[in-house]
């Protein structure tokens, strides 16, 4: 059986992809992620959600075809990480949406 390795999360490594301070502030020096920005992080975490998504319905599909070396519980841990990045990725469109009609809806 495969066994599955969780990395721990590195915070401070994720806040110096966001081009952040420790505190949450903005880097003074313009440091981050090279090519960084909203839209380049919207687009990698899009894609890591899809690329989940579509390594959950390989396995799903190597266990209806009885394929040895795909466990259940293999399958089931992957569908369930595409479920959480999809339900994450659908809750930042929501808020994002939220957002955005706040602000048209400001009267200048």
């Amino acid at each position: 059986m495969n066994e599955v390795r969780l990395k721990p999360f590195d915070f401070n490594a994720a806040l110096a992809r966001a081009g952040l301070q420790p505190n949450g502030l903005p880097r003074a020096d313009g440091a981050g992620a090279p090519g960084g920005g909203f839209r380049t992080a919207m687009a990698e975490a899009l894609q890591g959600v899809s690329r989940s998504q579509l390594e959950a319905q390989r396995l799903q599909r190597e266990l209806s075809l009885d394929n040895p070396t795909v466990s259940v519980e293999e399958t089931m841990l992957a569908m369930q990480k595409a479920n959480v990045g999809f339900q994450a990725a659908l809750q930042v469109r929501n808020r994002m949406l939220s957002a955005y009609s706040e602000i048209m809806n400001m009267q200048v």
